[in-house]
């Protein structure tokens, strides 16, 4: 044979050793570590219709945009069955599951890989990262070894077993696509991203990396058909671990509370803070005697930093805060009026959501629209008590650039570049000393809700 071809095929079926070598087997893998994962089926007497997407109206985007793994609907007074995934975490037979694949359930059977089948009990579970711990009776059991999801690196292999459509023992892998995910009404998960082909099943089964450890449980879909479209996500598996402890030793889940409503710093707002870049988290809002009024902090504060670590964006910091435990002292770094300034906050315990209605009012006749695009009227006296407020005018009508800024009739504005606002002749007051050819933050009361809203003079 020709030298020079015999030296080709050597050369190319070497590269084709290494490149074979590369690829991960999952075999060993699944054989090692598949009996670690559960099937959870629950049977419900379902009461009445529930939507897919609970809480979320179907004329809704996002009630495509994030799908749980939850039955259809079913008519009143027939038997619902739910299935999804679960995996042991210890040989006496706790099990890390989601907490929406236990939600509805009546009744809870657990599979496992060898066929038992065991009736579980709910030890608790936590709606707001969708963690549930739950229980079986039984004994030496194989249980996972938990990994560290800080070490992961996007681009690296992982993959996830469990119960797709109801096909037990179903193997899927993909890599880590990002880190730290932030969802919407998901403040307290820093989701892993990865492109894992991940169905309606799968809920509350482990995502693996390749040394066999779990490193999440995997929860969510992007999706706007309800099956996988190559976007999944799970929770880190210290988050839930560190949440199925506190379920087990306590039957509750404690979080550190601040007592502020934040938003994302914009560009402009960096410009009109005399911010270096957009960065940390805007408080539009203290709440009244929370720890975060007590500590000191104000609204317009900048946090940049909570108990010395970095808050990067605004869906940095409930994460931060939520890890503390109440009563804790920490230090946290805001800026304020163009400086950085340190604060030593006790930080409290999350209170049970509150929900709140907009206090109605009268309006008054309208000003003459100012600069800005914006026609103003006076609060009276009783209207800043019924809204709870000792400053604000309030926007009659938003023309122009504060019309795009996204003002809007109804709104109050309660500060204009920190500076509070008392009557509509004072607020043209400020605005005339102001460099309107630079971004302004309007600190605007909307409902019960306040955030700042940036705009420059036109014209």
């Amino acid at each position: 044979m020709n030298k020079f071809l015999l030296s080709m095929i050597l050369i190319l079926g070497w590269i084709g050793a290494a490149s074979a070598k590369e690829l991960p087997d999952f075999a060993d893998l699944v054989d090692k570590h598949g009996a670690e994962v559960v099937n959870v089926s629950t049977t419900s007497t379902v009461k009445s219709p529930q939507a897919a997407a609970p809480n979320v109206p179907e004329d809704d985007p996002m009630f495509d945009f994030f799908r749980r793994f939850t039955p259809q609907p079913m008519p009143r007074g027939e038997e619902g069955n739910s299935l999804g995934s679960g995996f042991i975490v210890s040989a006496d037979g706790y099990i890390l599951t989601n907490a929406h694949v236990v939600a509805a359930g009546d009744e809870i059977t657990v599979t496992l890989n060898d066929k038992r089948e065991f009736k579980a009990k709910v030890i608790g579970s936590d709606k707001r990262t969708d963690v549930a711990l739950i229980k079986i009776d039984a004994t030496n059991l194989p249980k996972v070894v938990q990994g560290d999801p800080n070490k992961l690196r996007v681009g690296e292999w992982v993959l996830a077993i469990g119960s797709p459509f109801g096909f037990d023992n179903t193997v899927t892998a993909g890599i880590v696509s990002a880190k730290g995910r932030s969802l919407p009404q998901e403040n307290y998960v820093p989701f892993i991203q990865t492109d894992v082909a991940i169905n309606p099943g799968n809920s509350g089964g482990p995502l693996y990396n390749l040394n066999g450890e779990v490193v999440g449980i995997n929860s969510q879909i992007y999706s706007r058909t309800g099956g996988f479209m190559g976007l999944s996500f799970a929770i880190p598996i210290d988050v839930a671990m560190d949440i199925a402890n506190q379920l087990k030793n306590g039957g509750k889940v404690t979080r550190g509370w601040l007592g502020v409503v934040i938003q994302e710093v914009t560009k402009e707002h960096a410009d009109s803070f005399g911010l270096p870049k957009p960065q940390g988290a805007l408080v539009n809002n203290v709440e009244r005697n929370g720890p975060a009024e007590k500590a000191g902090l104000q609204a317009g504060d900048v946090i940049l930093k909570f108990d010395s670590k970095d808050v990067k964006s605004s869906s940095d910091l409930p994460k931060l805060v939520g890890g503390v435990k109440p009563g804790s002292k920490v230090n946290v770094q805001v800026w304020r009026n163009k400086t950085g300034k340190d604060m030593a906050v006790v930080v409290g315990e999350l209170p049970q959501d509150k929900v709140a209605g907009a206090p109605p009012f009268k309006r008054s006749k309208t000003e003459q629209s100012n600069k800005l695009g914006l026609a103003l009227a006076e609060l009276s006296a009783d209207q800043r008590k019924e809204l709870k407020i000792s400053a604000g005018v309030l926007v009659e009508d938003a023309k122009a650039g504060a019309a795009r800024a996204g003002l809007q009739a109804g709104d109050i504005i309660l500060a204009i570049n920190n500076s509070e606002v008392k009557s509509v002749e004072q607020f043209n007051q400020i605005l005339s000393k102001m460099d309107t050819k630079k971004s302004l933050a309007l600190l605007v009361k909307r409902g019960e809700t306040t955030q700042y809203i940036t705009l420059k003079e036109q014209g």
